[in-house]
């Protein structure tokens, strides 16, 4: 059974996008902003430290060094590039980092939430402290920046079956957590509208470089390369269709200083072609919604009432209403 939320549509049929200028691709790169308490409260249901009983000094401190040393040597490279980054950010960083937020603020990046803290999941919150969440990192971004926030990657991309619906309920207009699409998608949700913007964990430092129990870490050439081939697919493709592109970056990783050449490389690969669209999430969403948001709603309800999808808007296909009749 598919998720509530979910309006299917083939990327072979869909409405054609054409980003500003004509642009087939949409590039947004979002650092990380990060803190990692150093004892988070008690989550019955999520351990953020499982290494070993609280305080684990070795990743607390390894998570720090973003902060320290690693966002101040990012920084250099895309200052370098003119990048124009949404920071996917935890919000006690505005408070805890002052020199952080002053940094990103004097060159106006926009914001994304990632929760108050990424030691704080969302797993078994209930509704009313999920969007209690929400509403905090909304208030908290206002204060210290003066910017409405829009759009929100869960804290360690953690979620509950409410959460876009509660999203989309606090004002948020966007979510990063469904990174299952080249393009914004809609998502049904009762009140207000949500869309997804594309992120990544394929073009993920995090993912990419760390050694865990179930994946095995690799280094800056490789990372180099996916970046460059995915940048290849998605502009040749984007000249149909506008293609949306992410490259996440970690600063307690891209920051270190035997990888931060390797960023350099790959911005210097992505900005070079004409007729990137170099953004932030915030407007991309915003362009979608002006341009093609009610396109999509109608052509997916048009293919829908032509039994086009094989799934419809309850998120039951036929086999499943059969089986239920």
């Amino acid at each position: 059974m598919f998720s509530d939320y979910d309006l299917y549509l083939p990327i072979i049929d869909r409405p054609c996008i054409r980003w500003p200028d004509g642009a087939p691709l949409a590039l947004w790169i979002s650092p990380n902003v990060e803190h990692y308490e150093y004892l988070p409260p008690f989550n019955q249901a999520s351990d953020p430290w499982p290494r070993t009983p609280h305080p684990d000094v070795m990743n607390y401190a390894y998570r720090d060094y973003g902060n320290r040393v690693g966002f101040w040597r990012m920084l250099e490279v895309l200052d370098h590039y003119r990048v124009q980054a949404t920071v996917s950010l935890n919000v006690a960083v505005l408070d805890h980092f002052p020199a952080v937020r002053d940094a990103m603020l004097r060159r106006d990046w926009a914001f994304m939430a990632h929760g108050i803290y990424n030691t704080r999941h969302l797993y078994g919150a209930t509704e009313e402290q999920e969007l209690a969440l929400y509403r905090n990192c909304i208030e908290t971004v206002k204060r210290y920046t003066g910017k409405q926030l829009k759009g929100m990657l869960s804290p360690a991309i953690t979620n509950t079956a409410h959460t876009p619906e509660l999203m989309a309920r606090a004002g948020l207009i966007y979510t990063a957590d469904w990174f299952w699409d080249d393009q914004p998608m809609p998502l049904r949700v009762k009140s207000g509208q949500l869309i997804t913007v594309p992120y990544t964990v394929e073009l993920n430092d995090s993912l990419m470089f760390q050694h865990t129990y179930y994946r095995q870490g690799f280094e800056g050439e490789y990372f180099v390369q996916i970046c460059k081939d995915q940048f290849d697919v998605l502009y040749r493709e984007g000249q149909r269709s506008g293609r949306v592109m992410c490259i996440a970056l970690h600063p307690f990783l891209i920051g270190q200083p035997h990888r931060i050449q390797y960023l350099d490389e790959i911005l210097s690969y992505v900005l070079s072609r004409e007729g990137v669209w170099q953004t932030t999430a915030d407007e991309i969403a915003g362009y979608f919604y002006e341009n093609y948001y009610d396109q999509f709603l109608k052509h997916i309800e048009t293919l829908d009432r032509a039994g086009r999808l094989g799934r419809v808007f309850s998120g039951r296909n036929a086999a499943c209403r059969k089986a239920e009749a």
